[in-house]
């Protein structure tokens, strides 16, 4: 019994740290690590995102900005998103997108066209009525 509290003991108590083996861990690990990770060296801002510019201070004297080339595809990119759906794409993207996507109208609309449009029409007592009505707001707003 003496026996196994001993070594019970001595597996408990771990050996002192070795160096090697340490280093020979954290080189395994830092090899896992780059198997499954990416390196991205192209950076570009997402078009599909609202972008919001901070302006230089206009005391400023660096003027850094006048002399930076302007690329027209990112120019391309970020006008196309700022664009309405029904110009970016030919079909809807989204259920919610197909109601009013076809947004012209079916036929051509004609003012003169009676049987279209009911313009409206007074008869006495409208007339009579607009009349009361108009005198009196003038009446409760002289008050």
């Amino acid at each position: 019994m003496v026996a196994k509290m001993a070594s019970a003991k001595q597996s408990k108590e771990k050996d002192p740290a070795d160096i090697v083996n340490q280093n020979a861990i954290h080189i395994e690990t830092i090899k896992k690590e780059n198997r499954s990770q990416k390196v991205y060296t192209l950076f570009s801002i997402n078009p599909y995102k609202r972008l919001h510019i901070l302006t230089d201070k206009p005391m400023a004297g660096n003027k850094t900005h006048d002399q930076v080339q302007e690329d027209p595809a990112f120019l391309r990119a970020i006008h196309r998103a700022c664009l309405e759906p029904t110009k970016k794409y030919t079909h809807p993207q989204t259920e919610s997108q197909e109601i009013g996507w076809i947004s012209r109208p079916l036929i051509v609309s004609d003012r003169s066209d009676r049987r279209l449009n009911w313009s409206r029409q007074n008869s006495e007592i409208t007339k009579y009525m607009d009349a009361a009505w108009r005198l009196k707001e003038q009446t409760q707003n002289q008050c």
